[in-house]
């Protein structure tokens, strides 16, 4: 009987021990994560990711949204089983590791995506962001060697509404302008200046040269009149960038109620990107799209 009891304890303790390693396995989140990265013509950049482990699906990493935002194409046409909007939380998995988000909809996504998710899927970690060989990055911390480099710019990340921000200078006929930019990697453009913003820092956005005059489509459809014109000089940090193509905005703006600068992803991926979630700051340098030419060029 003794013996019995013995036996039994021992494939109690084993099973018990079986189940808590599983379930620290399956926790384990291994970092760094390097993961493929597209950036396609239009410059929306963009992982592959499996939404509620059975769904492959291109998702762009827009620094300008939170959670998980899908296509009313891809809620309709391309998932297996339609998820509950809103409140209930699904797995995400990208590179190695699995996420948890609660899903929403939209109208569109940058071109050939199916959806995006925001920079919260990243909170109190590192990502680099590697146009160079095409790699998204996340990683437990900065590494030393990016702190040791002195061609990396700093620059702070301010939350807004739970966004971030950064500083950049805009310059136009000899007049500076320090201001803050929602950093935006969703925005396909260079930068969408607000006139609002502009009029209290009596900046002369009324002699940048007109390019062209446009109808944008926001997320949800909404439509937004802009014109694009030349902006003579925009400076991240220690790095400047001359005849930057900009979109000026005449009304709609794309965050209803809000006057602030976007600064896009025809811009960003000109440089080599640490976003630091933990800290909060942006180490940037550039690399070989740094003086690649524009969409809108001035001719």
């Amino acid at each position: 009987m003794i013996q019995s009891n013995n036996m039994m304890y021992r494939i109690f303790f084993s099973l018990l021990l079986l189940l808590v390693t599983h379930s620290l396995s399956a926790q384990q989140i291994t970092l760094p994560d390097t993961i493929p990265l597209t950036l396609n013509q239009q410059n929306t950049m963009y992982v592959k990711a499996v939404f509620n482990h059975k769904d492959t699906l291109n998702l762009n990493f827009d620094t300008g949204t939170t959670e998980l935002i899908l296509t009313t194409e891809t809620l309709e046409h391309k998932l297996s089983t339609p998820p509950a909007l809103y409140n209930t939380f699904y797995n995400v998995k990208i590179g190695n590791t699995t996420y948890r988000s609660k899903v929403y909809d939209a109208a569109l996504s940058g071109h050939d995506t199916d959806g995006r998710f925001g920079w919260d899927f990243f909170k109190n970690k590192v990502v680099e962001l590697n146009y160079n060989t095409n790699i998204l990055v996340v990683s437990p911390s900065i590494p030393k060697y990016v702190q040791e480099d002195n061609s990396y710019t700093t620059l702070n990340m301010m939350p807004f509404k739970d966004l971030l921000m950064i500083k950049g200078t805009i310059a136009q006929n000899n007049i500076k302008v320090k201001d803050s930019f929602l950093f935006d990697t969703g925005y396909q453009r260079t930068a969408m200046l607000d006139r609002e913003v502009m009029d209290t820092k009596d900046f002369p956005y009324q002699e940048m040269e007109t390019i062209k005059k446009v109808i944008m489509k926001g997320a949800q459809g909404n439509q937004i009149p802009v014109i694009t014109a030349n902006l003579q000089s925009l400076t991240l940090g220690d790095y400047e960038l001359n005849n930057v193509p900009i979109q000026l905005l005449t009304a709609n703006k794309p965050m209803k109620g809000v006057a602030i600068h976007i600064l896009g992803n025809e811009v960003l991926k000109r440089f080599h990107l640490f976003l630091d979630f933990k800290n909060y700051l942006v180490y940037l340098k550039p690399n070989k799209l740094f003086e690649a030419p524009y969409a809108d060029q001035k001719s």
